[in-house]
């Protein structure tokens, strides 16, 4: 089995960036940590950051149709990223969306989440810690829907 794992705007200053929201965690950590998850569970990943949705959605255009699932935080496209859903939506893949803060919490708008719909995985709130409970949880998913 082999995982997308996409990180939007801004993650690349994680641990600089808002430690009371974020933690203090880098993407570094957070990449060591999924490599580390993805070892334990006998699966690759490839894992991508950009501050550019575009770039986000050509990465994922090159890995696709080479990867069983996606594991996706939008950071800064959560609520504004339609290109990005469309993209995803488009793949056809189980996806796990992770958010590190609580966002429905922090964010005031009605549905501050237009990726929630595409999501077969959903983890919010629980800063870097979330990730490998979402790449664990997405592998079970997508071993659970081929025995079906």
């Amino acid at each position: 089995m082999k995982i997308a794992v996409l990180q939007g705007p801004n993650l690349d200053r994680l641990g600089k960036r808002r430690p009371d929201k974020y933690g203090t965690r880098t993407l570094a950590d957070i990449t060591e940590d999924i490599e580390k998850t993805a070892t334990d569970l006998g699966v690759e990943v490839t894992q991508y950051q950009s501050n550019h949705e575009g770039a986000l959605i050509d990465w994922l255009r090159t890995c696709q149709d080479e990867v069983d699932g996606i594991v996706i935080n939008p950071a800064g496209l959560t609520p504004y990223g339609r290109s990005l859903y469309d993209a995803l939506a488009d793949s056809d893949l189980p996806i796990a969306v992770v958010h590190m803060s609580a966002i429905f919490r922090y964010e005031r708008q009605a549905h501050p989440d237009m990726f929630a719909p595409l999501a077969s995985v959903y983890i919010a709130g629980l800063r870097a810690k979330g990730y490998p409970i979402a790449l664990r949880s997405l592998c079970e998913h997508i071993e659970d829907a081929a025995r079906v």
